[in-house]
């Protein structure tokens, strides 16, 4: 295939092309510039018969865009180096969450502590005091009457039903990322 066959194929996957690289994690102007590259080196070049144009496309693509985060890793360490030999002072970092981080990590704790709630009364005590009190199982089962083996199932149960509704709260959090991609490349 000759270079004009090559444009022509660039031409007619760039939405398909500048959709992968949202999916990848590029910002739109990330892309707009990866995709400039790719054709300015496409037009100035002639290859040699490419023989699948889709694939090579993607593969360029793809290389320059990890090409591009490296670049911008390498500037941002090389600027804050600067900044640091030139100022004499580390560099603030707010280690303080976000609002929205903040009001997220209450949301799931409420949503877990009403998991809990749910348990039956035994088994929420059990918890409690192992994890939250720190206290041995076998005190704990002493301190019920019940077996180490059966404090051990408590536990159990308690767990599963945090990992069930952590498992819930991922996969609603990664539908909401899956939405908020398909709404970027939609243009919304």
């Amino acid at each position: 295939m000759e270079n004009n066959g090559l444009i022509e194929a660039f031409l007619a996957l760039r939405a398909a092309l500048m959709r992968h690289l949202a999916i990848q994690g590029a910002t739109p102007d990330e892309a707009e510039d990866i995709l400039q590259d790719i054709s300015l080196k496409i037009s100035d070049r002639q290859p040699d018969g490419v023989e699948q144009p889709r694939a090579y496309l993607y593969r360029m693509v793809q290389n320059h865009f990890i090409l591009h985060r490296r670049s911008a890793g390498r500037r941002a360490r090389r600027d804050e180096a600067w900044v640091g030999a030139n100022t004499g002072d580390p560099p603030e970092i707010d280690e303080t969450p976000s609002v929205e981080t903040r009001m997220i990590a209450r949301e799931q704790l409420a949503m877990l502590q009403a998991t809990l709630d749910r348990l039956p009364e035994r088994t929420r005590t059990i918890f409690r005091r192992f994890r939250i009190d720190g206290v041995p199982q076998r005190h704990i089962a002493a301190e019920t009457g019940i077996s180490v083996s059966a404090v051990e199932k408590h536990l159990a149960r308690a767990y599963e039903a945090i990992a069930a509704k952590r498992r819930r709260m991922d996969e609603a959090a990664a539908g909401s990322r899956h939405l908020r991609n398909e709404e970027t490349l939609r243009g919304k």
